[in-house]
């Protein structure tokens, strides 16, 4: 038999008090009554573990619960895109206010006009293209860096269409010697000039981009929907802020009159070595013509640098080269930002698998004007067929003849 118990000290606090009845440790004991049952939940707890536990017994913040984490990462989420829509937003803001602003500082020409018997349009888009060799602006010691000379003349030793249709791209030149007619026209002084036969950039000399634009268009019967022109220093400026453009010569290129040293192989140019490719044709086998495979292999090269990622992703390369082909190009009073991308799409393009470049088919390289002259005349037969298939945006069969030695 058990005696009755004895009483517990009164000396003893409740919580030892309510540790000795419930037979748990004195620090787990709770002074209230009842103290012991509950410290017994508490234990029984801390041994199934926390995933039976909820409030402060489960070790979670007060108010947490087990929805608490979820609520968190999805209020983390909504801050991440938040962030992205407002990256995005500055983006399309920086492209809005960066097209906004070439577009405003490309210069105009009023190069394309309406006149009776002009070529009706066809169909595709035919850009003309022309190089000029304006000195204008340069200063003497210029002049001798980039071996122009001081001409004080407007010339053009670059004239090509590039053509955009159904059947891809095409690339085609007019050697600058062409010997054609110029149709009638009234120079800046007011004096009327009956049509007559010429070279083909002596029109443009004459009457600018509006004669050479007729000029054009009157002798192939192609439509023109855009001009696009560029000068010396402007070849010097774009090539410099892209870094160069790389290229690979067939042969090696030298020449005293443009100043041209440049090997056979791959190698990248720099501003000045390409405005001497461009130039050279004294010291090359067909002179002229083989300037034209040199220009046109030098653009299709260049169109490749401007449209590669590297320019427009870097923010570093992108703004000194559109700020230097916007000091160098003129367009016509049509040509915006769009039609500009897709003209150097384009000209991308050419050196793609759909695309093609052709010269003009000539008759001979060796014709003497009644004035004296050295010119080139087109082939009739040959001529007139590259230029059906150009106007009316049929593939392209008609073969160039880059030796000029006998015409189609």
């Amino acid at each position: 038999m058990t005696g009755p118990e004895e009483p517990l000290p009164p000396e003893l606090s409740p919580r030892a008090q309510a540790a000795r009845l419930g037979g748990v440790p004195e620090e787990q004991a709770d002074p209230s009554a009842g103290g012991a049952y509950r410290a017994g939940r508490r234990g029984r707890r801390a041994e199934r573990g926390p995933e039976h536990g909820s409030g402060q017994g489960s070790g979670q913040e007060p108010g947490q619960g087990p929805a608490g984490k979820p609520k968190r990462r999805r209020s983390r989420w909504k801050s991440l895109l938040l962030l992205l829509a407002v990256l995005v937003a500055l983006l399309l803001l920086l492209v809005a206010a960066t097209w906004i602003w070439a577009d405003g500082k490309l210069a105009k020409v009023s190069a394309i006009t309406d006149y009776s018997g002009r070529p009706a349009n066809g169909p595709g888009t035919n850009w003309l293209i022309v190089g000029s060799d304006s000195r204008a602006g340069l200063t003497a010691r210029q002049q001798q860096e980039l071996h122009v000379g001081s001409d004080t003349g407007v010339n053009t030793d670059t004239v090509m269409v590039l053509h955009k249709g159904a059947n891809g791209p095409v690339l085609m030149s007019i050697p600058r010697d062409s010997y054609v007619t110029v149709p009638g026209y009234t120079d800046s002084r007011g004096t009327a000039h009956s049509a007559h036969k010429d070279k083909i950039n002596a029109a443009f000399a004459a009457g600018g981009p509006q004669l050479l634009v007729k000029t054009v268009e009157t002798t192939t019967g192609i439509h023109l929907d855009h001009y696009t022109e560029v000068g010396f220093t402007g070849v010097v400026d774009i090539v410099n802020s892209l870094g160069g453009v790389p290229i690979c010569l067939s042969a090696p290129v030298k020449d005293a009159k443009s100043g041209a040293d440049l090997k056979a192989g791959c190698q990248t140019l720099n501003g000045t070595q390409s405005l001497q490719l461009v130039r050279t044709r004294y010291s090359l086998p067909d002179s002229d013509l083989s300037r034209i495979q040199n220009q046109q292999r030098f653009l299709q090269a260049m169109a490749k640098q401007v449209v590669r990622p590297g320019t427009w992703l870097n923010p570093f390369t992108l703004y000194p080269f559109l700020s230097a082909a916007l000091d160098s190009l003129r367009v016509d009073q049509g040509t915006g930002m769009w039609t500009l991308s897709q003209f150097g799409l384009q000209m991308h393009r050419v050196s793609g698998p759909g695309g093609k470049t052709v010269t003009v088919p000539l008759a001979t390289q060796d014709y003497t004007t009644p004035g004296g002259a050295s010119a080139v005349l087109w082939s009739p037969s040959g001529s007139a067929a590259l230029f059906d298939e150009i106007q009316n945006d049929r593939p392209i069969t008609t073969a160039s003849n880059p030796s000029g030695t006998k015409g189609n």
